[in-house]
């Protein structure tokens, strides 16, 4: 007995160090109108039916690695440690970019081509370790003759494996120097003088709504109460395409219909709306690395 007790507990501990728990989340841009999704997780099924198999989204817009990195950002914080996230955005698929899983230091891994999707992640979930895919052990059987479907072949099948315990982060391949991945430039959320800079990462895309990346501490500095105006300007690629003074509101019903405002969406960042609606459409804004945004007190 107090052998079979010793041999459950010695289990327990290997798979606690792991970090494993059995889940999966996929990400691509590959949409649900064909079998590219279902394929994926028939691999990783097939490399154990007991993984526990989660979309974030596959409508990251095609080659779109930006929008890849901020819905990483957005939720990775909330899987527990020992989540797998294999996010396939890979406009290079069979060039020289490397396939890599990144740990973070919160314990969720993320497996995916090296190629700006980590952008995000690496900040503001830091990086415990990355590893490069040895593809000699790490890859599906007999796939090597395919090269335009890493996501089924390789990072399905590695993220699978890495869920199901059957290797460990150390057995990923090679250790990667940190400093080495990908990023894209942006601009970063800061405060000059009086004007506080960021970014549009993403839309708020089913409302219209203009996310920015100004966390809600920051803002604060303006020190504004609701009903406040707040002065904007949107630019794309440095030529402003808006510009117009709006309240500070804590919902949206506090202006009229039709009306913008400023207000700090639920990732607790600055965004602007029209109540009921499209902010984006009617001023034609969109997102990504090369928009940004200066809020200022009226």
């Amino acid at each position: 007995m107090r052998r079979f007790f010793i041999l459950l507990v010695f289990s327990l501990l290997v798979q606690f160090s792991r970090g494993q728990n059995k889940i999966v989340v996929f990400q691509s841009d590959f949409g649900l109108k064909d079998g590219a999704v279902s394929e994926m997780k028939g691999v990783a099924i097939g490399v154990s039916p007991d993984l526990k198999l989660f979309d974030l989204t596959h409508e990251i817009p095609a080659f779109n690695i930006w929008e890849a990195a901020y819905r990483l950002r957005q939720t990775v914080p909330y899987w527990p440690a020992g989540t797998v996230f294999v996010s396939v955005v890979d406009p290079g698929v069979g060039t020289e970019r490397k396939s890599v899983v990144l740990k973070t230091r919160t314990g969720q891994f993320i497996v995916t081509p090296d190629n700006g999707t980590l952008t995000l992640v690496a900040e503001t979930l830091c990086i415990d370790g990355i590893r490069e895919i040895d593809e000699n052990v790490n890859r599906r059987k007999g796939s090597q003759e395919s090269y335009t479907f890493h996501g089924r072949d390789v990072y399905s099948y590695t993220g699978a494996r890495l869920a199901a315990g059957v290797i460990t982060f150390e057995q990923v391949g090679p250790l990667l120097p940190r400093q080495e991945v990908v990023s894209i430039p942006y601009q970063k959320a800061v405060l000059e003088g009086e004007v506080i800079k960021g970014a549009i990462p993403v839309l708020d895309i089913q409302y219209g709504n203009i996310w920015t990346n100004i966390p809600g501490d920051l803002f604060a500095h303006l020190k504004l109460s609701f009903g406040d105006l707040l002065h904007v300007k949107i630019l794309h690629q440095g030529r402003s395409v808006y510009e117009g003074d709006m309240p500070y509101s804590s919902t949206f019903g506090a202006v009229a219909i039709g009306k913008p405002l400023a207000y700090v969406n639920s990732l607790l960042q600055l965004s602007f709306a029209l109540n009921q609606g499209s902010f984006a459409e009617v001023y034609k804004i969109a997102s990504g690395n090369d928009w940004s945004v200066e809020v200022s007190r009226k």
